[in-house]
C-alpha cells in the first residue's frame, strides 16, 4: 500500500529536532510520496536540501503563499519565475488568497495568484491552491483563467458541497486532511457524495493534525489516519483509498 501526502511542509522549524525520525514514521505508515509546497524564497534552500536527502520520496512545488504577499511581492514572484525556469517542479504552489489574517492586500494577492497560474500554464504544471476565508475571491481568479490548461489541487478544502462542485468544475482535486476527522469539520457530512476520483490526501503538516492528535504537531505519517477516515466515509478499504488517491495525485502532479 502506497499513500501520498500531497501537501506537507517538511522544512518547518517544528521538525528541526526529529526530521529524519518523522520521515521514517511516514515511510513505516506507507506514506512514500510527499509533496512539499513553497511559501517564499526564504525556504527554497531548505526545500532543495530535503529533496536531495530523499530524492525518491520528496517532490517540490514552487510558489508564493498568499499570506507572504508583502511589499516585496514582485521580487518574490521574480524568484518563483527564476526557479521555475531553472529546474523541474511538480506544481506551482501554494498560491491563492487568504483573507483571514489581512484583508488589505486582496488586490496584490489576486494579482500574484493570477500571475502564478499563468506561470503554471507556461510550464504545463498543476497549481496548488491555498484558500482561507476567500472562496469567492479565489473562484473569481479561477473563472478568469479556466481552461484545459488549468488544473491542480484545492489544498485543505473546507468548503461546502456547492463550493466543492465548483472547485471540481475548474479541474481541481480536493485536498482532504485532518479537518475531515474533526467533529465540527462538516466536510465529512457530504464527502461521500463526491466521487473519489476527485479526492487526494494531505496533512498540511505540521498544521491541522487529525483526531486523535488534534491540537498537536501534525506529520506525514498521519496521512494514514485521514485514509482510515475516508475509508469509513466511503465504505471501502484503506487500501482502496490509498490506491485511488495516489493515482489521482499522479494524474495531477505527473509523478
Amino acid at each position: 500500500m502506497i499513500l501520498t501526502d500531497t501537501h506537507t511542509h517538511l522544512y518547518s522549524e517544528e521538525f528541526a529536532g526529529d526530521r529524519n525520525a518523522m520521515m521514517q514514521r511516514a515511510f513505516n505508515a506507507g506514506v512514500r510520496r510527499l509533496f512539499v509546497p513553497s511559501i517564499d524564497s526564504s525556504y527554497t534552500q531548505q526545500m532543495y536540501e530535503i529533496e536531495k536527502e530523499y530524492p525518491d520520496n520528496v517532490f517540490l512545488m514552487m510558489g508564493l503563499h498568499p499570506t507572504y504577499v508583502k511589499e516585496n511581492y514582485k521580487e518574490e514572484l521574480e524568484h518563483v519565475e527564476k526557479q521555475l525556469a531553472s529546474r523541474k517542479f511538480c506544481a506551482v504552489g501554494e498560491i491563492g488568497v487568504d483573507l483571514y489574517w489581512d484583508k488589505t492586500r486582496l488586490a496584490e494577492q489576486q494579482y500574484a495568484f493570477k500571475y502564478q497560474i499563468q506561470l503554471a500554464k507556461k510550464y504545463g504544471l498543476a497549481i496548488n491552491i491555498h484558500c482561507r476565508d476567500a472562496f469567492n475571491e479565489v473562484f473569481e481568479v479561477l473563472e478568469s483563467e479556466k481552461g484545459d490548461d488549468l488544473f491542480g489541487i484545492f489544498h485543505c478544502f473546507t468548503g461546502d458541497f456547492e463550493q466543492a462542485q465548483k472547485a471540481i468544475s475548474y479541474n481541481m482535486k480536493l485536498g482532504i486532511g485532518g479537518v475531515a476527522t474533526f467533529k465540527n469539520g462538516k466536510i465529512d457530512q457530504f464527502l461521500a457524495e463526491i466521487d473519489l476520483k476527485n479526492i487526494v490526501l494531505e496533512t498540511d503538516s505540521p498544521y491541522l493534525a487529525p483526531v486523535p492528535h488534534r491540537g498537536k504537531r501534525n506529520e506525514s505519517s498521519f496521512t494514514l489516519l485521514v485514509a482510515e477516515k475516508l475509508a469509513a466515509i466511503y465504505g471501502v478499504t484503506v487500501e482502496e483509498i490509498a490506491a485511488i488517491t495516489t493515482q489521482n495525485s499522479k494524474d495531477i502532479y505527473g509523478i
